[in-house]
C-alpha cells in the first residue's frame, strides 16, 4: 500500500509540525494542497489544540496530523537551574533584568493522559510522535480507533525499535533537520548521520514506510528521496517563509540573509540538540552546553532575554530554527510550495495554481 494511500492524501508529502512558528493556518494551506499538514501540539493548551482542530476542520476534509513530544519531564533540579542563571547573569544584566525574577516552567508538555483523552474527543486521523512513543497504555487506545501512528527515527536501531511498537510509518530524521532532534535511544550526537545516509539504512532494516526528512527544500530533494526507496517526504524549513506560517519578522528576516547559511545544534534554548541559524546566544553560551538545564526546563530562564531582545528588534536570543538548508525556503503560499516539491514525484502541477 502506498504513503499516499495509508495516510489518505493525494500527495506524499507531510509539513513538518513546527512549533512556535506555525499554527492551523499552514497545516490548512498544506491539507489543502494534497500533502498531510500538521498542528504541533506540545505547547498549546487542550482548549488552544481543540480551537486549532476545529479552524481545520472548518476549512478543509483533507487529514491532518496532530503532533506530541514523548520526552520524559526531567526530576527538578534548583541547584542546575540557579546556575544557569548565574551563567546568565550578564545577559540578564545587559538588558537589566533580574535573572530571579522570573519563574521556572516547563513550556513544553509531553504525551500522557490527558492529551489522550483529547485525542479521544477530536478523534484526528494522524498522530505523529517525536522523542520515542509514550508507554504502551497511551498508544493502544490509539490503534483502537483507527488513528494512524507516526513517529520520528533519527538511527536504524532508533527505526527497529519504533517498527516494533507498532508504528505504522517511519519518520528518518537526517542530521540536516531543522528544530529538535528526534533522538531518544542515546543522547550521543555521533550517533546522528544525515538524511541520505540514514535513510536507506532504515528503508533496509524495516518493513513499514519510511518518510525522509532533513534537508529537503525542492523537486531534486523529493526526488533523491524518492529514489533511495523512501515512501514520501516530510518538509518543514521550505515552508518557513509561507504567509501562512507564524515565523517572526526577526527569524524571516535571518531565513533569508547570509547567516542562513551557518546553522549548528545546540541546547542552550530548550536543554535538548536543535539545529538553529548560529546567532549570539549560541555562540556565547554553546552551541551545546553542558550546564544547561535539562529539556525543556532551559527556556524557562532563556524565555524573558528573548522577549527583551525581540523588542529591541534583535534575534540574538531567539531560537532561530532552520535545517542546513534553507535554499528552498520562498516567501509564496503554501500551496504552492507543496506543488512545487510535488515535481520531484513526477506530479503535474494543477492549472489553478499555474
Amino acid at each position: 500500500m502506498s504513503l499516499a494511500t495509508l495516510l489518505e492524501i493525494e500527495l506524499p508529502l507531510l509539513q513538518a509540525p513546527m512549533a512556535g512558528v506555525q499554527g492551523s493556518p499552514l497545516a490548512i494551506a498544506v491539507s489543502q494542497a494534497g500533502g498531510l499538514g500538521a498542528l504541533p501540539c506540545a505547547m498549546l493548551s487542550a482548549d488552544a489544540v481543540r480551537a486549532e482542530v476545529a479552524a481545520i476542520r472548518a476549512q478543509t476534509e483533507a487529514p491532518f496530523n496532530l503532533n506530541f513530544f514523548c520526552h520524559a519531564p526531567p526530576q527538578p533540579d534548583p541547584a542546575r537551574e540557579a546556575a544557569w542563571r548565574l551563567r546568565l547573569t550578564a545577559d540578564y544584566a545587559r538588558f537589566g533584568l533580574d535573572p530571579d525574577a522570573f519563574p521556572a516552567g516547563a513550556g513544553r508538555r509531553p504525551f500522557d493522559a490527558d492529551l489522550l483523552a483529547l485525542v479521544r474527543e477530536l478523534h484526528p486521523p494522524v498522530i505523529s510522535f517525536h522523542f520515542g512513543l509514550p508507554d504502551e497504555a497511551l498508544i493502544a487506545p490509539l490503534r483502537e480507533w483507527g488513528c494512524k501512528l507516526l513517529a520520528s527515527a533519527t538511527t536504524v536501531e532508533e527505526a527497529r525499535w519504533l517498527e516494533t511498537r507498532g508504528v505504522d510509518v517511519i519518520i528518518a530524521q537526517g542530521l540536516e533537520a531543522g528544530g529538535h532532534r528526534g533522538l531518544f535511544l542515546t543522547d550521543d550526537l555521533t550517533t546522528q548521520s544525515g538524511t541520505f545516509t540514514l535513510l536507506p539504512q532504515i528503508v533496509a532494516a524495516v518493513r513499514c514506510p519510511v518518510i525522509a526528512t532533513g534537508g529537503i527544500a525542492d523537486a531534486a530533494g523529493v526526488a533523491a528521496a524518492m529514489a533511495l526507496g523512501a515512501a514520501g517526504v516530510q518538509v518543514g524549513t521550505a515552508f518557513l517563509l509561507c504567509p501562512e506560517a507564524d515565523t517572526g519578522p526577526l527569524h524571516r528576516a535571518a531565513l533569508q540573509s547570509p547567516a542562513a547559511a551557518h546553522t549548528a545544534l545546540t541546547n542552550v534554548f530548550t536543554g535538548r540538540p536543535a539545529r538553529g541559524i548560529v546567532n549570539h546566544a549560541m555562540r556565547t553560551l554553546g552551541p551545546m552546553a553542558t550546564d544547561a538545564p535539562a529539556f525543556p526546563l532551559a527556556s524557562a530562564a532563556m524565555a524573558p532575554l528573548r522577549q527583551a531582545a525581540e523588542t529591541r528588534g534583535s534575534g540574538d536570543y531567539s531560537p532561530l530554527w532552520a535545517g542546513q538548508n534553507v535554499s528552498g525556503a520562498q516567501a509564496i503560499p503554501a500551496a504552492q510550495m507543496v506543488w512545487d516539491l510535488a515535481r520531484g514525484f513526477g506530479t503535474q502541477e494543477p492549472t489553478c495554481l499555474v
